[in-house]
């Protein structure tokens, strides 16, 4: 369904301006799809990515600075965030002792166990972009890597 139809607009200032408003509303629809599938797990999907990008650093320990980088949401308070997870036991945390600021935090093993268990849903969120043919989905990447 083109966008226009879906957000009941009948015209552009541009195509570039069309491209943004198509862009904005398929990325808060997948999220929205993306949290749908993780609450029974109790995560949003910033701790995911935090948990994600932890599990890929395993077994080593990743600083706060680190997270930021590499998460998703840019926005995101990972401090907010990692405490959470702290709380749910899925992190453990240590302190420097050089630098008291600089914290250091680790998935737990029970961390990996959840992140085991969704990953049983892998097809469920593929499944939120299965209308692309391989051919397309690499071809969007692509565009999508060049934008950025």
């Amino acid at each position: 369904m083109p966008i226009e139809d879906k957000i009941k607009q009948a015209k552009f200032r541009s195509e570039y301006h069309r491209l943004l408003a198509n862009l904005f509303y398929q990325y808060n629809g997948l999220i929205y799809e993306h949290q749908k599938i993780l609450k029974p797990f109790d995560i949003s999907f910033q701790q995911f990515n935090i948990l994600s990008i932890l599990r890929g650093q395993y077994p080593n320990a990743a600083s706060i600075q680190l997270l930021k980088e590499r998460l998703i949401d840019q926005n995101s308070d990972v401090s907010r965030l990692v405490e959470r997870l702290l709380k749910k036991h899925l992190l453990s945390r240590n302190t420097c002792p050089e630098d008291r600021r600089q914290v250091d935090v680790i998935i737990t093993e029970k961390g990996l166990e959840l992140l085991n268990e969704i990953d049983k849903e892998a097809p469920q969120f593929d499944a939120l972009v299965s209308n692309l043919s391989l051919d397309e989905a690499q071809t969007l990447n692509q565009l999508l890597d060049k934008i950025r």
